[in-house]
C-alpha cells in the first residue's frame, strides 16, 4: 500500500461544521498540499435565526484553495451531510464521490438548484481510490438511510478514519450490512486518528433494532380501528419500506402527503432501494374514496422533518387531510435537540384533535446513531492512536471523549476541537494546528449569506419591541415643516389605544425639527439622529420598550 502512495510529510484535520452543534457536518483533511472534503450538509435553523430557512458552512477556506482540493466524499445521503452540496459546487469545480442512492439523492438538489456540469462519481463500498499521497477506501455502515458509508485515507502515517453516522444492528432490516471485517481490519491496520459520531453518546446501551420496529409498525397498523398516520423523517427510506408493507400486509392503501417525501421517494424506487407493493400508493386526492379501517397516511414536513405537517394536521390548517377523532398517529422519529418544545406541543394538539398518539410507550421508531456500547465497539474494532469526536452539540463530544478513556484512549490522546481548531499531525504525533476561518452562511428564501448578524440583530429587536416610523415633510426654502410630523406603530403600541402617547411623540418630533431649522441644522443624518435619541429616551420612559425608530424625512 505505502509504495503506491507517496510519504505525507504534516497532516491537518478540521471542521468547517459539524462539531458543537447538530449538522452541518463538513470535514477537512489535509495531507500537505492536498485536501480532501468529507461531507457538505446544512443545518436547521436555531430558535433565534429569525425568519432563516437552512444555514450552511462558511466555505471561504476552501474557496481560496480549491486548485488544491483533490475530492470532495458524501458519506451518505441525509441534509446533514449533503444538503448543502448545490451550494458548495456553484462555487467549486471538484470531483464528488457517492455511493449510488447518495449522487441520486445529491443530484435532484443540484436540479433543484440549478447547477449543472457536476463530477458525480459513483462509488462502490468495495471500492479503491488511489490518489497522490493517500489510498481512499470505504466500509459499510448501518444508518436509518440505504448506501451509508465510512471512509478510510490511508495515509504514510496511518489511516485517518471518518465514521460518519453509524449504529450496529445484530438484526438490520432489509439489506443493510455493517462491514465489521473491514473495520477490524483497517484497525489491524494502525489508524491514527478517527472522527467519529457522538450524537447519542450520552445514551447508555444499544440503539435498538429496526426489524423490531417493523413489527412493531405492523401491529400497530393491523390493530387500528379507524385512520393510521405515521410521521417519518423523508429520508429515513427503512421507515417507509416498512410502513408500505405493513400497510400491504393489512390491507390498506398508504397516500403520501409531502413534495420532499415524493421526492425522495421516487428516488429510492428509481434506484432500486425502495420496494412499492403492486397498488397500494393512492393519491392523497382520493382519501375521501375510502373507509377510514383501509388508509394510511405517510407524512412528513416542508424541511423533510415529520413535525410541522402533524402540527397543522391537528390544527385542522392542512389543505389535504387533518387528524380527527378515532384517527391514530404514530410518530415514527426521535425528537432533535433543541426541538423538545414544538414536538411536545405537537402532539398536544395532536391529543387535543383526538387522536391516538403512539411515540414513546411502543418502539415505533429507534435512531440510526449508535448507543454507549455502539461507540465503544467502534473504538474497540479501530483502535485509534489518536480520537476526535464529531457530530453533535459539545457536551455530546465530552461524553464520547469518557467513553474513549474508559476504553482505553487516554485524555492527551483525544482532541475536542471547536469549527475551524486545527488538529496537525507530524512523524505520527499530534498537537493543535491553529485555526482556519469558519462561520455559518444563512439562507433565507433565494437569498444565500444577504442575511448576517445585523440583519438578525433588526428582526430580533422588531420581535421583541416592534417599529416605530416617524415621517415628515420639509420645506427647506421656507424653513417651516410642510406636513405631518406623523408617526405610525407596527408591533409596538396598538395606535387607537395610544393615542395620547403617539399625539405627544409628534409633538416631540415636531419640536426638535423646529429648532433644527432655526438653528440651520439642515443634514438629514443629523435630524434623523436627533428624533431617533429623543423619541427612543421618551418612549422608555413612557413604556419600558425599545422599538426600533425609523425617521423619514421627505422635502418640497
Amino acid at each position: 500500500m505505502k509504495s503506491k502512495i507517496k510519504p505525507v510529510e504534516k497532516i491537518r484535520i478540521f471542521a468547517l461544521g459539524g462539531v458543537g452543534e447538530i449538522g452541518k457536518n463538513m470535514y477537512v483533511v489535509e495531507l500537505d498540499e492536498d485536501i480532501f472534503v468529507i461531507d457538505a450538509g446544512v443545518m436547521f435553523p436555531e430558535d433565534e435565526m429569525l425568519g432563516i430557512d437552512k444555514v450552511i458552512p462558511d466555505i471561504t477556506y476552501l474557496i481560496e484553495r480549491q486548485h488544491r482540493i483533490q475530492a470532495i466524499f458524501l458519506t451518505h445521503g441525509h441534509e446533514e451531510h449533503m444538503g448543502a452540496i448545490a451550494y458548495v459546487l456553484k462555487q467549486l469545480s471538484v470531483p464528488v464521490y457517492g455511493t449510488k442512492l447518495t449522487l441520486g439523492l445529491a443530484e435532484a438538489l443540484l436540479k433543484e438548484q440549478g447547477v449543472s456540469g457536476a463530477k458525480l462519481n459513483e462509488v462502490h463500498p468495495d471500492a479503491e481510490l488511489v490518489f497522490d499521497k493517500a489510498k481512499v477506501t470505504f466500509f459499510r455502515t448501518i444508518h436509518s438511510i440505504p448506501d451509508s458509508i465510512g471512509i478510510s485515507l490511508h495515509t504514510s502515517q496511518g489511516a485517518i478514519v471518518y465514521t460518519s453516522d453509524f449504529k450496529f444492528d445484530q438484526t438490520p432490516y432489509g439489506n443493510n450490512r455493517t462491514d465489521l471485517g473491514k473495520m477490524a481490519q483497517i484497525g489491524e491496520e494502525g489508524v491514527l486518528c478517527l472522527l467519529s459520531d457522538s450524537t447519542n453518546a450520552e445514551r447508555p446501551g444499544y440503539s435498538g433494532s429496526d426489524t423490531v420496529v417493523a413489527y412493531e409498525i405492523a401491529d400497530v397498523i393491523g390493530h387500528a380501528k379507524g385512520r393510521v398516520f405515521v410521521a417519518c423523517y423523508a429520508s429515513n427510506i427503512t421507515r417507509i419500506q416498512q410502513v408500505l408493507y405493513a400497510a400491504h400486509q393489512s390491507g390498506r392503501k398508504v397516500a403520501v402527503i409531502g413534495k420532499t417525501l415524493h421526492k425522495v421517494m421516487d428516488i429510492a424506487v428509481r434506484l432500486g432501494y425502495l420496494h412499492v407493493p403492486d397498488k397500494v400508493t393512492i393519491s392523497a386526492h382520493d382519501i375521501d374514496r375510502y373507509n377510514d379501517r383501509e388508509l394510511v397516511i405517510l407524512t412528513t414536513g416542508g424541511h423533510g422533518e415529520p413535525m410541522s405537517a402533524l402540527w397543522r394536521m391537528a390544527r385542522q390548517a392542512n389543505k389535504q387531510v387533518n387528524i380527527k377523532e378515532g384517527d391514530t398517529v404514530i410518530v415514527a422519529a426521535s425528537v432533535m435537540p433543541g426541538y423538545e418544545l414544538g414536538f411536545a406541543k405537537t402532539i398536544d394538539a395532536l391529543y387535543r384533535a383526538g387522536a391516538n398518539v403512539i411515540y414513546r410507550d411502543r418502539q415505533v421508531h429507534v435512531s440510526g446513531h449508535g448507543c454507549q456500547e455502539e461507540l465503544k465497539l467502534m473504538l474497540n474494532l479501530m483502535k485509534p492512536k489518536y480520537f476526535i469526536p464529531v457530530h453533535g452539540e459539545y457536551r455530546m463530544q465530552k461524553a464520547h471523549a469518557r467513553l474513549a478513556k474508559a476504553v482505553g484512549i487516554s485524555e492527551e490522546r483525544t482532541f475536542l476541537i471547536d469549527k475551524g481548531e486545527v488538529i496537525e499531525f507530524r512523524g505520527g504525533a499530534a498537537r493543535p494546528g491553529g485555526k482556519v476561518p469558519y462561520g455559518n452562511i444563512l439562507i433565507d428564501g433565494l437569498g444565500i449569506g444577504d442575511v448576517g448578524n445585523i440583519v438578525l440583530r433588526d428582526r430580533r429587536l422588531l420581535s421583541q419591541d416592534g417599529i416605530l416610523i416617524a415621517v415628515v415633510t420639509l420645506n427647506k426654502e421656507a424653513k417651516t415643516i410642510a406636513a405631518g410630523p406623523e408617526i405610525i406603530s407596527r408591533g409596538f403600541v396598538y395606535m387607537r389605544e395610544s393615542e395620547t402617547l403617539l399625539e405627544e411623540a409628534e409633538k416631540m418630533v415636531a419640536a426638535i425639527i423646529e429648532r433644527c431649522l432655526e438653528s440651520y441644522m439642515l443634514e438629514w443624518s443629523s435630524l434623523k439622529a436627533n428624533i431617533r435619541e429623543a423619541l427612543s429616551q421618551f418612549l422608555f420612559e413612557k413604556t419600558k420598550r425599545r422599538p426600533m425608530i425609523l425617521p423619514i424625512i421627505m422635502e418640497v
